[in-house]
């Protein structure tokens, strides 16, 4: 098993001292976001400042780049890490696409991905191999490419990408066409099971690969402490994340599988007036309990083996500021990295058994 931290969402004179920390306490990869920052930019500090850590990033959004200029820094930045780059995609939702970014929205965002994913192989190929372009899509188009601007080959394997999925057509494409599938923040452990892997499943049946072929990263709201009394309140933190996403409608699909519609229409209508305290406050006792699992860290290794038997990387944010917080990140990463798991969703084993859906929209 994998295991993972993150750096970043912050300004890039802070990345190069959180990416070291990170790898040396023994941390396999580090993510990094895109919230108030750009997350290629601190991908690549992080990539310059250490040796073995794996840089994801988690994630940079598509749409309002172009796939080729999007390629050229991932291929620069596989380059610089010796092979060590996860680019993750994400699409962000209408809204942010239109009014933050200034792009159009397609109508079928999962289809525009992963035409996305083709095309930055497609670019890949061309840097590679000299692969002459002849990538056309609905949305995007690749067929010059000159001496002048190929920056050639490179020693190592292309970069993994990685997509950010929540919807069930999402999640298709990842298993279709990414090496490394994201499942986004605001997610379940039954989410995941009853809406996005089977989905992953679809995606891998239609492309003819299997669960070998694929990365899964954990998914669903988790909370680790050394006793219950932290759980508790690390319990209390996750009402901001989940009043926070639970107020897009884009995600409200995960209230839905809990019976919790009426109470993401409740968030969005707060977001709406502003009134994003009273959102934190509104969201019950129950519910926090019913979002997120838990375990204290002497327990961790058994609860992945149980609960993320379809994993191969799982991110385990821990306190290391002082000598003795830092030897105890240190032996519980190293006791969860020795987990063996299947990489195989219960009930999913069997690829051939899972019925194809009518391609909708991916």
């Amino acid at each position: 098993m994998k295991v993972g931290s993150g750096f970043g969402g912050t300004w890039l004179t802070a990345v190069p001292d959180q990416a070291r920390h990170a790898e040396e306490l023994g941390y396999d990869f580090a993510s990094t976001p895109e919230t108030q920052h750009d997350s290629i930019l601190a991908a690549t500090l992080a990539a310059y400042t250490t040796e073995k850590l794996e840089i994801q990033t988690s994630v940079t959004i598509a749409f309002p780049r172009s796939p080729t200029v999007l390629a050229m820094e991932a291929w620069d930045i596989q380059h610089l890490s010796k092979g060590r780059f996860v680019l993750g995609l994400g699409s962000q939702v209408k809204g942010h696409n239109q009014h933050r970014f200034s792009v159009d929205w397609p109508g079928a965002p999962a289809t525009r991905m992963k035409e996305y994913i083709k095309m930055l192989h497609a670019v890949w190929d061309s840097f590679q191999d000299g692969k002459k372009p002849e990538f056309i899509g609905k949305y995007y188009h690749f067929t010059l490419m000159t001496p002048n601007f190929n920056p050639g080959p490179i020693p190592y394997p292309r970069p993994k990408v990685g997509l950010a999925c929540v919807g069930d057509a999402m999640a298709r494409v990842a298993g279709e066409v990414a090496d490394v599938v994201m499942p986004h923040g605001f997610m379940t452990d039954k989410y995941m099971r009853e809406v996005v892997l089977p989905n992953v499943a679809i995606g891998l049946k239609r492309s003819g690969r299997t669960w070998q072929d694929i990365e899964i990263a954990g998914g669903g709201f988790t909370v680790f402490g050394e006793t219950e009394s932290e759980i508790e309140q690390g319990l209390e933190r996750l009402r901001q994340p989940i009043s926070f996403y639970g107020s897009t409608r884009s995600y409200h699909e995960v209230f839905e599988v809990h019976g919790l519609k009426s109470l993401g229409m409740q968030l969005h209508e707060l977001s709406l007036q502003g009134k994003w305290d009273e959102m934190q406050r509104v969201i019950p006792e129950d519910v926090l309990r019913v979002f997120a699992q838990t375990s204290t860290y002497d327990k961790l290794p058994e609860f992945v083996a149980n609960h993320r038997e379809y994993a191969s990387r799982i991110t385990l944010p821990l306190r290391a500021s002082t000598p003795e917080q830092r030897e105890r990140a240190k032996y519980i990463i190293e006791q969860v990295r020795k987990v063996q798991v299947p990489r195989v969703p219960r009930g999913l084993e069997d690829l051939s058994a899972i019925p194809d859906r009518p391609k909708v929209t991916a």
